[in-house]
C-alpha cells in the first residue's frame, strides 16, 4: 500500500481548496439553489468546490480514480485507490445559514475500504481527520473516543427520520432513546466527529445515506478507537445508515436496534 502520509497530505491539500472554495459563498450568502431529482438541495458551490478538488485529484493522482457526490465516477476499475468527495455535507445547513457542513475527502483502497478521511468545516474552523494505524485528530490535536461503558451514562445523537419507521425500528430508537443519559440531534458528520473526539458515546444517522456520506468518517472514528458500522452492524461504507460509537457500547446498540 501507499505510503498513506504522503496521502494525508495531499486530502489535507484538497481540504484547503475547498475551504477556500466554499466558505466565502456561504458567507456572502450570494449563491443559487436546484433541487436535485431525490428532492434534496444542492447548490452552485457544492459543484464547483466538487470540480476543484477533483481537478486537483485528476491531475496530481492520475493513476486513482474518484467518486463524488455531483460529478459522480471516473479513473480505472483496476485503480488502486479511490478518492471519494462529498463536497458539502449538510448542504440544507449550507442553505439555512447554519455554520454546520464540511467537505468529506476519503481515500478507499480496493481491498481494504476506506483508510485516511478529512472532514473540514470551514465555517466551524474546524477540520478533524484519521488515517487507519494512524491516530485521529482535530485541528492538529489528538483525538480519542470516550470511555463510557454503560448505555445509562452515555450521551446519543440520533437522526431518527422516516425510514426508521419504514423498516420497522421506530420502537427500537425509541427504546435506544430511553437507555440512555442524554439524547440529542447534532445531525449529519457532526455527531460522528463528536462521538471519535469523545464527546458524545454513540450518533445514530438516518437511514438513507450515501457512500460519500460514509467513508470519510469511518477511518477518523476508528483511528481514533471507535466503531462505525451500518445499521446491521457491518462495517461497510457503501452502505445507507452508519451508527458509530465508542466501541464499547456499539454491541449494546446493535442489541437494541438490529437484535
Amino acid at each position: 500500500m501507499s505510503d498513506l502520509g504522503v496521502e494525508l497530505d495531499f486530502a489535507l491539500s484538497l481540504a484547503n481548496a475547498a475551504d477556500v472554495a466554499s466558505l466565502s459563498p456561504f458567507l456572502a450568502r450570494n449563491f443559487s439553489v436546484d433541487i436535485k431529482a431525490n428532492k434534496t438541495e444542492v447548490t452552485e458551490v457544492d459543484r464547483a468546490t466538487e470540480t476543484v478538488v477533483m481537478d486537483l485529484v485528476r491531475s496530481q493522482r492520475p493513476h486513482h480514480a474518484w467518486y463524488g457526490e455531483e460529478h459522480g465516477a471516473g479513473g480505472s476499475e483496476l485503480a488502486e485507490f479511490t478518492w471519494v468527495i462529498d463536497p458539502i455535507d449538510g448542504t440544507s445547513n449550507f442553505v439555512r445559514g447554519v455554520p454546520v457542513w464540511a467537505t468529506l475527502i476519503a481515500l478507499v483502497h480496493k481491498e481494504v475500504g476506506p483508510v485516511l478521511g478529512v472532514v473540514s468545516a470551514p465555517a466551524m474552523n474546524t477540520r478533524w481527520w484519521g488515517v487507519l494505524d494512524g491516530g485521529a485528530y482535530c485541528n492538529g490535536h489528538p483525538i480519542h473516543v470516550s470511555n463510557i461503558t454503560s448505555l445509562s451514562d452515555a450521551h446519543l445523537s440520533i437522526t431518527a427520520n422516516d425510514e426508521w419507521n419504514r423498516v420497522g425500528r421506530s420502537e427500537a430508537i425509541n427504546t435506544l432513546s430511553s437507555s440512555v443519559k442524554r439524547v440529542r440531534g447534532f445531525g449529519d458528520f457532526w455527531q460522528h466527529m463528536l462521538v471519535a473526539q469523545g464527546s458524545l458515546d454513540v450518533a445514530v444517522d438516518a437511514i438513507g445515506l450515501e457512500p460519500y456520506d460514509i467513508a470519510a468518517l469511518m477511518p477518523i472514528v476508528q483511528a481514533a478507537g471507535g466503531t462505525l458500522t451500518n445499521r446491521f452492524g457491518e462495517a461497510n461504507w457503501e452502505s445507507d445508515c452508519a451508527i458509530s460509537s465508542n466501541g464499547s457500547l456499539h454491541q449494546a446498540v446493535m442489541n437494541i436496534l438490529h437484535p
